[in-house]
């Protein structure tokens, strides 16, 4: 099951006020597991980020100067999406905004029937709260340390962790399930492949002549039939 782990910064709270989307970042997951497949682009909002957004998000006005406008980007974003699930923490605040652009471009809106709010879920499994991201990551032990300000794909990467841990399938999933050739030999980031790197110069071994002559003497008492010898060969009764 393919969904998108989805956040979005702003240039404010309301699209009303004139607030415009300035980045999007999405995460490919696979049976709840990141593909290494990630969408990330800033955009011009064609406006000012005004200062108490940039204490947020840390995103200048001048840093945005050149990126692409949103209509530039809309295509890839979505053909990233597709039809799938989307997975996103107080939904509604980024389904607003990227409705808002889609609207002014005369694009069909994202239906809400398509959203997987883990704010609801986080409040429903601990309606004592704290429910922020930041306090869930705390909640169940994932490193944020690097997440200094609001960022979208780090955002995204930190939710598709505790959206395992919401629905309990952190043991069901781990290192149980594959993603086909998605992500199996090399990272994959924003639909390429990369190969996976070599190491330089390979680890020495860790035993010894005497570990190993050890082994196969004790291999040796256990008959022709041990199937140790499909590895290290036949040794007479």
């Amino acid at each position: 099951m393919r969904e998108i782990v989805l956040d979005t910064e702003t240039t404010g709270l309301d699209t009303k006020n004139g607030d415009r989307l300035i980045e999007i970042g999405g995460v490919e997951i696979i049976n709840r597991i990141p593909t290494g497949i990630e969408f990330h682009r800033f955009i011009n909002p064609e406006r000012d980020v005004p200062l108490e957004a940039q204490k947020v998000h840390g995103i200048s006005t001048e840093f945005l100067i050149g990126k692409p406008l949103f209509r530039d980007v809309v295509r890839d974003f979505l053909a990233f999406i597709g039809d799938d699930v989307l997975v996103i923490h107080n939904a509604q605040f980024d389904i607003n905004f990227l409705n808002h652009e889609l609207g002014l471009l005369g694009e069909k809106p994202l239906s809400f029937d398509r959203v997987v709010d883990t704010l609801a879920l986080a409040r429903r499994r601990h309606p004592a709260g704290p429910n922020s991201l930041d306090a869930l990551c705390k909640r169940y032990g994932i490193d944020n340390s690097q997440r200094t300000k609001h960022g979208a794909i780090v955002d995204s990467l930190l939710l598709a962790e505790v959206y395992v841990e919401l629905l309990g399938e952190r043991q069901a999933t781990f290192g149980l399930q594959t993603v086909g050739s998605s992500a199996s030999l090399g990272e994959r980031r924003n639909g390429k492949r990369t190969t996976a790197k070599v190491r330089p110069e390979p680890l020495p071994s860790r035993l010894t002549e005497a570990d190993i002559a050890a082994h196969h003497a004790f291999i040796g008492k256990m008959g022709v039939k041990a199937i140790w010898h499909r590895f290290w060969g036949t040794v007479s009764s």
